[in-house]
């Protein structure tokens, strides 16, 4: 009996998630072409509900391809499905694929719905889908994993007698791993699959699944000192959180180390860390967090804004030396290795050395071991790497506050976050939040989202980050309709971040493509854009500027060239780096209480001095709306900052140090 295999593409909706790989509707387009010339059977084209611009896209590619199935991702909601169809009705053949969240932890915290109340939503929703098409497919998010291993069941229900064992049985095989991670669900379930498929006997497969053990690093058990060692790789935001969420599944007393490098198979940008969800971590009992790698000092800071206390180290062989010496866990306590590319052959060769220590029992650790996870100095000057500086449960949270309990909220709007949120930008408003209740100052985030409006009169500070040329393009329209709010609000002085692409959108011209688009004209600025990508200026950047004593660091990927009127004043001078255009040599502007720059990484949590500098000129403009008096800044414990923000300049400029 024959069999149809079907290629379901979800380039054009997963692709989408990868910071840097966004694309306009042409290059959808074009994508969308190349996979029907490829026969691809099924084409995800995005989730029109997410935006107006998705919606669009998705259906102008339902209008152009033939030959194709075109689907449209939607939430178990009326009005997701809804939108979905829309946006596909055109196709020659469409697709609505609807999910929900099943794993018991969403379904308690996330939707705050019972098990039955969840099934009866899914059916209710595919019900409503297959009213608009036939072509149904429903996803179950979160599949439900264990510390430790996995299990479930495979079950294949055709009815037929290609299928082993009964004629008319369903195939069924007890899956059970002692290795986890929602992919390597997705894995054994395609083996399941290919098995049913070619007729294989349900407790072979069983079998086989039970004797595989990965030897490569990833998802591979140790025995180390007492201590069962879990070590995996995660590559980017998504890795991290899915091996987060192994870790919050044990409910023992753990040590969790993350390695982090930026060499060419890593991506030298880092700013990634700050879309890792580390907030989980801070809830965690009985956890201690290290942190090692190239850039353990951005994890360190990226982990104290999430309320965890992290501490330095230059292998993993420092974590069991810190168990043994007591830091508060027992001795049979967890420990979790999570490295990235480039970090994982070396902190695996060391567990590789520790276990056949620790079975020759020579003890899992040696002082006189050789350091893993790739010191710092591995990849930077010797003479340039400075000495990390660890923060051994003195945190900012433990600065004085000055603030008075009856002083009125300082308001950050932090304009389209659902647009403007490349290369860990929000981390900017995280810190700007975190610096003012660390001095207990009352203040209130106002996430306003694409379509949305806020009353500029009652903010005290603006944040604009950086997007594809897409989403930039709807944040300026919606901007352009508040361009009178928004230069009264410079004009009295408010305070305003602009990063990348929020910098260009304040400036007279920039453009779009070959498309010249109006700006607001807050800054006496003008952008341009040389042509290919090969022409984008990529890379890590120091300045010197008059906001901080210390160098600004942080990370610029653009390809629009900006410069600055005779009477415009830079944010600072380029000792590293591109900055504007690569060729008058600085970076920013500087305009009254606007801040705009390139940088990055994000830009204020290596700067606390520049973080501070825009609270400084929010609480001005608080001073000024609500008639309280103005009042200095309480200095904090910036000791992890400074760290990081010099480990960059040692590194990528050591004649600004």
């Amino acid at each position: 009996m024959g069999r149809t295999v079907k290629i379901f593409d979800t380039t054009l909706r997963d692709g989408e998630q990868s910071p840097g790989c966004s694309m306009n509707l042409n290059e959808k387009i074009e994508v969308a072409k190349q996979l029907e010339a490829l026969k691809v059977d099924i084409i995800e084209a995005g989730f029109a509900a997410a935006s107006p611009g998705d919606a669009a896209a998705i259906a102008a590619i339902a209008d152009t391809v033939r030959g194709a199935t075109i689907c449209s991702l939607a939430r178990c909601r009326e009005q997701d499905i809804e939108a979905a169809w829309n946006s596909i009705r055109r196709a020659e053949s469409a697709r609505i694929h609807t999910f929900l969240a099943t794993s018991p932890v969403h379904m308690e915290y996330k939707l705050k719905m019972t098990p039955e109340q969840v099934l009866e939503s899914v059916a209710h929703n595919v019900a409503f889908a297959k009213k608009f098409c036939s072509d149904i497919e429903f996803s179950a998010e979160d599949v439900e994993l264990g510390a430790r291993g996995l299990k479930f069941a495979a079950v294949d229900r055709r009815a037929s007698s290609d299928v082993a064992g009964d004629a008319g049985a369903a195939w069924s095989c007890d899956v059970r791993a002692s290795f986890s991670g929602a992919y390597m669900v997705y894995n054994l379930l395609a083996v399941a699959t290919a098995a049913s498929l070619l007729g294989c006997a349900p407790d072979d497969v069983a079998e086989a699944i039970d004797a595989f053990d990965p030897k490569n690093g990833r998802l591979q058990d140790y025995e180390i000192e007492g201590h069962r060692v879990l070590l995996n790789l995660a590559k980017n935001p998504t890795g991290f959180n899915q091996n987060l969420r192994i870790v919050a599944q044990d409910a023992g007393p753990k040590a969790v180390a993350f390695f982090v490098n930026d060499k060419e198979g890593d991506g030298r940008d880092v700013s990634w860390i700050w879309d890792i969800d580390f907030e989980e971590l801070a809830s965690q009992r009985d956890c201690i967090v290290f942190v090692g790698g190239e850039r353990r000092n951005d994890l360190q800071v990226r982990l104290k804004y999430a309320g965890v206390d992290a501490r330095l180290i230059g292998g993993v062989d420092e974590v069991f030396a810190a168990l043994s010496a007591g830091v508060g866990l027992p001795a049979d306590a967890g420990v979790y290795a999570i490295a990235n590319y480039t970090a994982l052959p070396v902190v695996h060769a060391a567990l590789n050395e520790a276990a056949k220590r620790a079975a020759a029992g020579e003890g899992g650790s040696r002082e006189d071991a050789p350091a893993s996870g790739d010191r710092v100095a591995a990849s930077a000057p010797a003479a340039a790497a400075p000495t990390p500086t660890a923060v051994d449960g003195a945190t900012s949270a433990s600065a004085p506050a000055i603030a008075d309990e009856q002083d009125p909220t300082l308001v950050i709007a932090h304009m389209f976050p659902d647009l403007l949120n490349l290369y860990g930008d929000g981390g900017n408003v995280r810190a700007l939040e975190q610096r003012c209740r660390w001095r207990g100052i009352p203040v209130e985030v106002r996430r306003v989202e694409h379509g949305q409006t806020i009353d500029l009169s009652e903010v005290d500070l603006v944040f604009l980050g950086g997007g594809p040329d897409r989403e930039q393009k709807l944040a300026s329209s919606q901007l352009m309709r508040m361009r009178d709010d928004i230069v009264r609000f410079v004009e009295e002085d408010g305070a305003l971040l602009a990063i990348c692409g929020g910098y260009q959108i304040l400036g007279k011209t920039w453009l779009l493509g070959e498309e010249e688009v109006e700006g607001l004209g807050v800054l006496d600025i003008e952008t341009h854009r040389p042509g290919t990508s090969a022409d984008r200026l990529i890379g890590n950047v120091v300045l010197d500027s008059t906001v901080a004593s210390r160098p600004v660091v942080g990370y610029e990927n653009h390809a629009g060239r900006t410069y600055l009127s005779a009477g415009m004043k830079a944010l600072g001078s380029v000792r590293a780096g591109k900055g504007n255009n690569g060729e008058d040599g600085v970076d920013g502007a500087l305009h009254r209480n606007v801040m705009a720059t390139y940088l990055h990484g994000p830009l204020l949590p290596k700067n606390p001095e520049v973080a501070d500098y825009l609270i400084r000129a929010a609480l001005k403009r608080r001073s000024a709306r609500t008639g309280v008096s103005a009042w200095e800044l309480a200095p904090l414990d910036d000791a992890v900052e400074i760290a990081a923000n010099e480990y960059v300049v040692a590194r990528f400029a050591p004649s600004a140090r």
